[in-house]
């Protein structure tokens, strides 16, 4: 089998085909050997000599079930992250303000500002309004 290496190798070049695809009919190996040009191994593949594989497949198309669930579906969040960005800042500057100004003590600032990360404020109003409603 080794002399038909190279046979292999012209037949798979020939035919447009991998490697492991062809396959040499045993009774028929010495017209193999003696074949040189692609002319050749195009006559033997019509022969019957040399033949391919088939492709293997799918035998019906089986749709998926698993991993399909709602944290497994990945999409742009740009926009959702930079709308984040701006919302938190505005809110953590706010904040700030009203700390240095002594309106709240530090356990309140800390526990709002767990609150601003975790996204339970839309905007500064509703911040104001879960403090107390008053204009601080």
């Amino acid at each position: 089998m080794k002399n038909l290496n190279k046979r292999k190798t012209l037949a798979a070049k020939t035919l447009r085909v991998g490697e492991n695809k062809i396959i040499f009919d045993t009774l028929r190996l010495d017209e193999i050997k003696e074949a040189i040009t692609k002319q050749d191994i195009r006559d033997l593949y019509e022969a019957g000599a040399i033949m391919i594989k088939e492709n293997k497949g799918r035998k019906i198309n089986v749709k998926r079930t698993t991993k399909r669930g709602i944290g497994k579906v990945k999409f742009r969040i740009g926009n959702k992250k930079a709308k984040y960005i701006i919302i938190v800042r505005k809110l953590r500057n706010y904040l700030n303000e009203i700390r240095k100004q002594g309106k709240i003590d530090m356990d309140k600032y800390y526990g709002l500002r767990r609150m601003i990360r975790a996204g339970a404020f839309k905007d500064k109003s509703h911040l104001k309004d879960y403090m107390g409603g008053k204009k601080l």
